[in-house]
């Protein structure tokens, strides 16, 4: 069961996309901190201004912004969108709330395909929250994988997270079921190309939904992967991800970190 303050957090963060659409400033106005906003994004200038002129530029663009999932922990909300802007863009939005205003945001960013290896797209499958008494235990569950797996600390563990190779998988390149990941990562084994998790900085959950946001090494380059894992049955049922390079110093518009 959602409360009234997680619609309310929801219903702002989506109001500030919302408006990245329609020119209007008034959600920005209204929810977003005038003074403390961080922005991560490092090809954004930093503060709430930045965001306010970047307005007419969007809507002259014809941005169009989808949002298919929302996740509220704490202060937090994830949104996991669609984005039309020079082509199809998958995003995942964090905001940070104090005291009803935005404080804080991140995001990462991939060119959307029409269809993975298994005929699905990268944002299709559930929307709904369920389990949401079971928040922590899959918040857990599922950082304890990215730490044994993806981290490599205890690769020996990866059947225990899955109901056999019961697995859906809407990263771009990969097909299905562990057998699917365990192709994709030989393929990039073969062409010699590093994939590495180094780091997980965030772990954002409500119920059977958890998004992990981590550090690490793609093709050599500095890279942030956000990864949204749905847990059923104390296993990973489903899988989204959004991976993004990171972009060299001298490319930044603001000194804040990535993370």
């Amino acid at each position: 069961m959602i409360s009234k303050n997680q619609n309310e957090l929801i219903h702002k963060a989506i109001a500030v996309l919302e408006s990245f659409e329609s020119g209007n400033p008034e959600a920005i106005t209204a929810y977003v901190h005038p003074k403390e906003y961080i922005q991560h994004n490092q090809g954004l200038s930093d503060g709430r201004a930045a965001m306010l002129g970047a307005l007419g530029h969007l809507k002259e663009i014809g941005t169009k912004v989808s949002v298919k999932r929302a996740l509220v922990d704490g202060d937090y909300v994830a949104l996991h969108s669609v984005y039309e802007f020079f082509g199809s863009k998958i995003i995942i939005d964090i905001f940070r709330f104090e005291n009803g205003l935005i404080v804080e945001h991140w995001d990462n960013m991939q060119e959307m395909v029409e269809r993975t290896p298994s005929n699905h797209t990268m944002i299709d499958g559930p929307v709904t929250i369920k389990d949401t008494d079971k928040t922590d235990a899959n918040k857990e569950f599922v950082k304890s994988y990215v730490e044994n797996i993806l981290l490599g600390k205890n690769t020996g563990l990866l059947a225990a997270y899955f109901d056999k190779d019961n697995y859906i998988q809407h990263s771009p390149h990969i097909a299905d079921g562990l057998s699917g990941l365990h192709a994709a990562l030989q393929a990039l084994k073969k062409k010699n190309i590093e994939f590495e998790y180094t780091h997980v900085h965030q772990v954002i959950g409500q119920g059977d939904f958890v998004l992990t946001v981590s550090e690490g090494l793609f093709d050599n380059q500095p890279t942030a992967f956000y990864d949204m894992f749905r847990v059923e049955n104390g296993k990973i049922a489903e899988h989204w991800d959004v991976i993004e390079a990171m972009l060299p110093a001298e490319k930044r518009k603001n000194s804040n970190s990535r993370f």
